[in-house]
This record gives structure tokens, C-alpha cells and sequence, in this order.
């Protein structure tokens, strides 16, 4: 499998997993996370994965900020329906890099259900950005909203795509279409993946029963 080779050039997160290192699955439970693992996850690159993938990086950061993240310590909560638009895409790049789950999630070992993931991922949340992430030891929470209209795709675009989407583009149209659909994933994660222009942080203190 070849990727284009920005894919590894792309932020990477590094996480500690307490159930990876109870079970053994790693040293320490430390795993690392790239751009690759979510585009094999959703078998594709775009935007919204892109975006989804650097909101996440983003949040844990800004909630973690010197700390190690833990991968499952964190509620995720989706301004949209799961069946909205492309919320269904990104959270599926949201609980990789989380461990944060719906209801068929990991329900935990143990009568205490330790290390559970279940329902540690909701949707139709009640929140300004796409989602809020918060702590389950400290409370802390974070929303992130993202501006895709900040890293715009290029001009050429416009002339490209319509015949790329209605299958009328010839082989050379849709060779132009990929690369200029990649040019713009490149830029977001590349050039602009802390960018407050892209990526917009606000401090979040839920109440109980808007996590309910």
C-alpha cells in the first residue's frame, strides 16, 4: 500500500491505553497514533477526516497539555446525529484515537466493568462546535469547532470536480481531481494542523445533565 507521502509527515498522537497495558498489548499500554491509522480505518482521505483526526489531536492537547493522554479517560460528546452528514465518518476516526465508544462499545472486565468504553461516545449533543471532549478524572472539558473554509481547496478545483463527480472526467481529469483533492488535506494537516484559523479551542464546563 502506498500513501501520498505527506500522510507521514502529518501530526502523530502518542496516548496511554490503562486496558493495552493491563492486558498486556503494549509497554506501559503506550500506543501511537498517525494519519495512516485513520485513513485505513475510514478507507479513504478527505477533509472530514482530516479534520475529525486533527480536532481530536487538538482537544487531547489542549486538555492534556504536558500529560501523556489517556485513551479511554475521555468522554466524546457529537453535535450532530450519527446519520448527519459525514458525524458518522468522523467519529469513527474520534473513537480510534479515543477509545471513547457508543452503546457497542467495550463494556468493561470485571463486576466493576473496568476499562469500560461504552457510552463514553454520544451524538446530538447540545453544544456550539462539532464535539466536546472532557476528562473523566478532572471534569475538564474542551469544545472543537473546525473552519474547513480556512484552508480552501485551490482554484483549479472548480473546473475539475464537476466532471470528476458526475463521471464524465476523462483519465488525466480524474488524475487532477485526486491530486488536488489531496493538496488540500495536505495544507489542513501540513501547514495549518494548530492553525486557530482552522481548529477553533473553547473551554467547556458541562453540567451533568447536558452529558446525561
Amino acid at each position: 500500500m502506498t500513501f501520498p507521502s505527506f500522510f507521514a509527515q502529518a501530526p502523530r498522537l502518542k496516548v496511554r491505553d490503562p486496558l493495552a497495558a493491563f492486558l498486556g498489548t503494549s509497554e506501559d499500554g503506550i500506543l501511537n497514533y498517525s494519519y495512516e491509522d485513520a485513513v485505513r480505518l475510514a478507507g479513504h482521505s478527505c477533509p472530514a477526516v482530516a479534520g475529525a483526526y486533527l480536532m481530536v489531536i487538538n482537544g487531547l492537547s489542549y486538555l492534556y497539555e504536558d500529560e501523556l493522554p489517556e485513551r479511554g479517560g475521555v468522554e466524546v460528546l457529537m453535535r450532530d446525529e450519527r446519520d448527519q452528514g459525514t458525524t458518522g465518518v468522523m467519529a469513527s476516526v474520534v473513537t480510534l484515537l479515543t477509545g471513547a465508544t457508543a452503546e457497542t462499545g467495550f463494556h468493561g472486565i470485571g463486576p466493576a466493568h473496568r476499562f469500560a468504553r461504552r457510552d463514553l461516545l454520544r451524538f446530538g449533543a447540545d453544544i456550539e462546535g462539532v464535539m466536546a471532549l472532557r476528562r473523566r478524572d478532572t471534569g475538564q472539558g474542551v469544545v472543537v469547532d473546525i473552519d474547513t473554509g480556512a484552508v480552501p481547496h485551490a482554484e483549479e478545483m472548480a473546473a475539475v470536480m464537476p466532471r470528476a463527480v458526475s463521471g464524465q472526467a476523462d483519465e488525466a481529469g480524474l488524475s487532477s481531481f485526486a491530486a488536488l483533492w489531496q493538496d488540500r488535506v495536505r495544507r489542513m494537516l501540513i501547514d495549518h494542523a494548530d492553525d486557530p484559523k482552522l481548529i477553533h479551542l473553547y473551554d467547556w464546563e458541562p453540567a451533568d445533565a447536558a452529558v446525561a
